[in-house]
């Protein structure tokens, strides 16, 4: 129970944490919120009040609702909403502003490019797991494996220099961090900025083949781009690239290393559409996006029997909408034979994450490279020892001592 911004008493917190009996399961309360009719009035870290909704067709119908603005320039947007100049990242825009600036990063973001991208993706694993294994174990599977391979792949795509993983990774530690003081983050947030602006300047003037050159030559030097804008959505670029795989790849390694026989059929196949729907289970089962997907009401409107009005926010509980039984049966199993068609992992509709497919390649290089390199991984400590991220808006692990 809360107190909001607002002097709302009585307000349950949002994201509520997951139960430590049960790590990677959703919260309990999120059952009932979904069996609940209409939406849950709840509060965010700083205290702000938002509605949370939670079933899986109001998210949907949420996210397609123009009346919900995506906007970070909205004063009511929780959290910040645009870059420390002012200027939101395109996720952050509504359309046809939002369509605009996206269509300019698709073009990095194919299928097809992406799948000329695996065999370099699959070289950075093998890489990475013959360094790890080098050493004397038990190892941290986050930083030698799960954080350090999506970064190599988000910062060759943007044309990032990986030597400066270790600065974008600690600022983006402050920036997603739930309640991290305003001035902690808005420094993290303006040393990221500077960082990338400068790097976009040098673009501009040595470009190479990434895709931060590609929008300076492209997009800044004819005038279809201010430099600022591509800066902020970059940068958004680089915090989600890296920070969501990381966290699924380690938290994926766990549930699988906590359900044998599933972990088996992984490593064991030779067919990648089982391990492809195996990818798609673990996002849909694990769900690490557990706020920031929030809009703002630009009119009163009626949504799930709740009366949203106008300038009041609106947060999306993906977990919740992925455990909805309206969506799928017995939710809260662990399941490679499921129709995982349509989850929410990846939001919905014209924001869906426009990095999904990068994010599915390296989840099914990862996953299945790391399991049939280590047969015989396992933990090096009692699981109940794990430090689960309960105060990050992307949840996951700070650490997962391995040996094998």
């Amino acid at each position: 129970m809360t107190v909001s911004a607002t002097g709302e008493t009585g307000l349950p917190p949002f994201p509520v944490p997951r139960p430590a009996s049960c790590p990677l399961q959703m919260a309990p309360e999120y059952g009932e919120w979904v069996a609940q009719e209409g939406l849950e009035r709840a509060a965010l870290a700083d205290g702000t009040p938002v509605w949370a909704v939670n079933r899986y067709a109001d998210i949907k119908e949420a996210l397609a609702d123009e009346r919900l603005s995506a906007d970070g320039r909205n004063p009511s947007m929780p959290g910040p909403g645009t870059g420390p100049d002012g200027t939101p990242s395109f996720p952050r825009m509504d359309d046809p502003e939002h369509n605009r600036i996206r269509r300019m990063f698709t073009k990095d973001f194919t299928v097809k490019r992406i799948e000329a991208m695996r065999p370099g993706i699959q070289k950075m694993a093998d890489d990475l797991l013959d360094t790890m294994t080098a050493k004397e174990g038990p190892a941290d599977l986050v930083q030698e494996y799960a954080l350090p391979l999506p970064s190599l792949v988000i910062s060759l795509v943007l044309g990032v220099p990986y030597d400066d993983h270790e600065f974008f990774q600690n600022h983006t530690m402050l920036v997603l961090r739930s309640g991290v003081s305003k001035e902690e983050m808005m420094g993290s947030r303006r040393a990221m900025f500077a960082y990338l602006l400068d790097l976009v300047a040098r673009k501009e003037r040595e470009p190479a083949d990434d895709l931060l050159s590609r929008l300076a030559q492209e997009q800044i030097l004819t005038g279809q781009l201010r430099r600022e804008e591509a800066v902020v959505s970059a940068s958004a670029l680089l915090v989600a690239g890296h920070e969501t795989t990381a966290n699924m790849i380690a938290l994926s390694t766990l549930a699988l290393l906590q359900h044998p026989d599933l972990l088996a059929r992984i490593r064991d196949t030779d067919d990648p559409k089982v391990v492809a729907n195996a990818v798609e289970e673990l996002l849909r089962y694990l769900t690490i996006v557990h706020s920031n997907v929030f809009r703002v009401a630009t009119e009163d409107l009626t949504l799930s029997g709740t009366r949203i009005k106008a300038g009041e926010a609106v947060s999306m509980n993906l977990p919740a909408g992925n455990w909805d039984p309206a969506y799928t049966t017995d939710p809260g199993t662990f399941d490679l034979d499921r129709d995982t068609r349509g989850h929410l992992a990846f939001g919905y509709g014209t924001h869906q994450c426009v990095g999904q497919q990068l994010a599915r390649a390296e989840l099914q290089i990862a996953l299945p490279t790391l399991l049939r390199r280590l047969p015989e991984l396992r933990l090096a400590v009692p699981a109940e020892k794990l430090d689960f991220r309960n105060d990050m808006i992307v949840y996951g692990l700070y650490s997962l001592p391995v040996t094998w």
